[in-house]
């Protein structure tokens, strides 16, 4: 089986699809003014994405056992080209909501099977340098997303974003029918419909939660009630998961401890990312005064950097494995995020540049290394639950860590013009970016300890046999 075509059919599709997911957000102030609406209802074009992915991971593990890699690829990826043109044409807000949804929809089933796939068709000792490369599109698409977005809507308008992403996807869509090969096993298990209902109001639920959180109040009665409902509905999901035959997802995945180290980790890390991804634009286009397009230059060199590393940190994990790239790594994450908490309104945009650098050297040496550590220990039949897991969970922890960073800083910035006298807006920002950066720093000492404990794992028996 030629691996290359295979490859590229899903790196292709995966870079559509995440650089669409990082074209959005800086397009925000001119879609608010166009279709009249407020930023809490603006924010739904994220939320609602992230929620529908959030919702729908779960179930990929069950749908790659009941559909071919061929069947479920084309689906996600026809399914994000229809999202793409509903918004590009979209006439109101809602239709462009919808739009959103659909695209949503064909991420969440491409990722997971990317991830399966390259397990799949890579024997463990080359898998590090395989997940490097999937790795370089990952975070290339988030590294020129937003300058490019700038650019564009300072050039063009808003619906170009979709425009222009509309003949990638169609491409994407005829690579992948012309080259993309089945490899997974179909054994078509019984689908358990309550554990499905169950699974999407836990990680609906907890997801909206949070991010209602993010953008008001924790104790407004919508946010304590949906996280609360998600919260119970989460335990009877995994309740439900214990006690069946065949589960929706297989939580003996966490028998393998590696894999369980690994998924904790991940948590916390991608908490203190996503936070970070967040915060770092708003500082630079409110305290330091940057254009959207400006900000998104800041930010491009450390994105580039970290696509660069991607594929590098692959090659060396295969041949020094996990440990000697991921308690360096995080060390960098930690050091640059600790520098954040002493920028002030004339921090020059070259250190925050720097930090950014910095912060992105550290993820790619963590990110792809941990994740493959923690896969390789799995075996085979366990492959689609592993990755909906990890990319579950990753999604709950980046709604999670965006709502809770948000919700430090906004209270430090009320604090901030409650006790300072002449307070001044972008004061008040850097006051409460200095309390979000300062928990994401203790946050990130947890992921640390933990990588302690990380260590190069045997693939099961059945694997060895199988490379052989």
């Amino acid at each position: 089986m030629k691996r290359g075509p295979i490859v590229a059919a899903l790196v292709i599709g995966a870079f559509v699809a995440i650089l669409n997911e990082t074209l959005l957000n800086i397009a925000f102030p001119d879609l608010m003014q166009e279709f009249g609406v407020l930023p809490a209802t603006i924010q739904w074009l994220s939320t609602a994405y992230m929620l529908v992915i959030g919702i729908l991971v779960p179930v990929t593990a069950l749908l790659q056992q009941w559909f071919t890699t061929r069947q479920m690829f084309l689906s996600a990826m026809i399914l994000f080209l229809i999202g793409t043109i509903i918004c590009g044409v979209a006439p109101v807000f809602s239709v462009l909501l919808t739009g959103r949804v659909v695209q949503a929809l064909g991420t969440g089933l491409m990722l997971p099977v990317m991830m399966n796939t390259i397990l799949v068709i890579f024997p463990p000792e080359k898998r590090g340098g395989a997940m490097g490369m999937i790795g370089l599109v990952i975070m290339f698409g988030p590294a020129i997303g937003p300058t490019l977005a700038g650019l564009i809507i300072d050039q063009l308008d808003w619906r170009w974003l979709f425009y222009l992403v509309i003949p990638l996807a169609a491409f994407s869509v005829i690579f992948a029918a012309t080259y993309l090969r089945n490899v997974s096993d179909i054994t078509k298990p019984k689908v358990d419909i309550l554990a499905i209902i169950l699974s999407s109001i836990a990680f609906g639920g907890i997801v909206y939660g949070f991010s209602k959180a993010g953008e008001g109040s924790w104790s407004a009665p919508e946010v304590v009630w949906t996280i609360v409902v998600g919260s119970i509905s989460l335990v009877l999901f995994v309740v439900r998961l214990l006690t069946v035959k065949e589960p929706i997802l297989d939580l003996r995945a966490f028998k393998y401890p590696m894999f369980t180290l690994v998924t904790i980790m991940m948590l916390v890390l991608m908490m203190t990312l996503f936070s970070t991804m967040i915060l770092l634009p708003l500082f630079l286009q409110t305290a330091l005064m940057m254009t959207a397009f400006k900000a998104g230059l800041t930010l491009m060199p450390g994105g580039i950097i970290n696509g660069i590393m991607a594929p590098i940190s692959g090659k060396l994990f295969d041949k020094f494995g996990p440990r000697v790239l991921v308690i360096p790594g995080l060390i960098l994450v930690l050091l640059a995020v600790w520098l954040f908490t002493g920028i002030t309104v004339d921090t020059s945009a070259g250190y925050v540049v720097t930090l950014h650098i910095i912060l992105l050297i550290g993820i790619s040496l963590v990110m792809m290394p941990a994740q493959t550590t923690g896969l390789n220990e799995l075996p085979r039949h366990l492959y689609p639950h592993g990755t909906a897991i990890l990319n579950t969970l990753q999604q709950v922890a980046g709604a999670i860590g965006t709502a809770l960073f948000i919700s430090i800083m906004s209270a430090g910035t009320k604090d901030y013009m409650a006790t300072t006298p002449n307070p001044t807006e972008a004061g008040g920002l850097v006051a409460g970016l200095h309390d979000a950066f300062l928990v994401g720093f203790f946050v990130g000492l947890v992921a640390l300890v933990l990588g302690f404990f990380i260590k190069r794992v045997q693939a099961p028996k059945e694997e060895q046999k199988q490379a052989a």
